[in-house]
């Protein structure tokens, strides 16, 4: 029986851990802040907890983890009671924190002085993705602890790919948030004009959701936009955090973001609207005012 550790139990890690026992067969010993949220999960799921980082990873095969930041996962990594502390030769990191290319080359490069594999392999699916264990993962590192690793991170995903050099997952991850910035404030600009216009904004969607149009965000959140109702998915928060990353990367490697810095701009002023916990569709909520 393959011998995991998973730390972080958020919205995303508690659900994603429990495929890895359920539908993984692995043998899971989890780590959290809240010893609480710990025992919730052997509660729901068997396995074991542990009090430290370094404790959940000792003898593991794979340690998983997926936290709030950088400063979050070298805080779990890192230091006497971090997991390389714990972990033995070979074993493989696989870092499901949506973080920045440059934690996971520092935490790569130290892996290896160690004798111990880091992957950076951030996810994309939101809460109902990790809860159906439907999540996409682009994952960045060597190519031999990647093909270890993949048949293990399927249990709660519907596709992994190798994308690169150490990094290369996370750099995946911010085209990811690139995209979905510009569409969802495309798409709220849309309803915004149908309702306007006097339009019926569910028949209007009913078309051109049939055509070039056609979008995840649009089938999936256009009725609770036009509803008003942002408690659904993926928080304002979360993607200030990382398109805060994104924009730090762009300065470094000189893309140009133009549309991405004004969304975010967009996103802040959500936030001073009390849309700090209200998902990302949130945007037409700012053209409603």
């Amino acid at each position: 029986m393959t011998k995991v550790a998973f730390l972080g139990l958020g919205v995303m890690g508690f659900p994603m851990a429990g495929h890895l026992k359920t539908k993984g067969g692995c043998d899971v010993t989890v780590y959290n802040r809240s010893a609480s949220k710990a025992k919730s999960w052997v509660d729901k799921f068997g396995g074991a907890s542990a009090a430290t980082p370094r404790e959940a990873a000792r003898d593991c095969d794979f340690v998983f983890a997926c936290v709030g930041n950088d400063d979050d996962l070298r805080s779990v990594v890192l230091g006497p009671d971090g997991a390389f502390a714990g972990m033995k030769k070979g074993a493989i990191f696989v870092d499901n924190t949506t973080a920045s290319a440059e934690v996971a080359r520092e935490l790569h490069a130290q892996a290896g002085k160690l004798g111990l594999h880091f992957i950076d392999a951030p996810v994309s699916g939101g809460q109902a993705g990790a809860e159906n264990g439907a999540l996409t993962v682009m994952c960045g590192g060597n190519e031999a602890p990647y093909k270890q690793a993949e048949p293990v991170i399927m249990a709660f995903a519907k596709a992994c790919r190798l994308m690169g050099a150490s990094g290369a997952g996370q750099l995946t991850k911010m085209v990811n948030q690139i995209c979905i910035a510009g569409l969802v404030q495309g798409l709220s600009e849309g309803l915004h004009f149908a309702q306007k216009a006097g339009l019926d904004g569910e028949a209007v969607v009913a078309v051109i959701s049939k055509g070039a149009a056609q979008s995840w965000q649009m089938e999936n959140r256009f009725k609770t936009m036009l509803d008003g109702k942002f408690d659904f998915g993926f928080a304002v928060d979360w993607m200030r955090k990382d398109l805060s990353i994104v924009l730090d990367e762009a300065r470094n490697n000189g893309a140009n973001l133009p549309v991405t810095a004004l969304v975010d701009q967009f996103y802040s002023e959500v936030q001073k609207m009390g849309g700090k916990r209200w998902d990302t569709s949130s945007l037409i909520a700012r053209l409603n005012r």
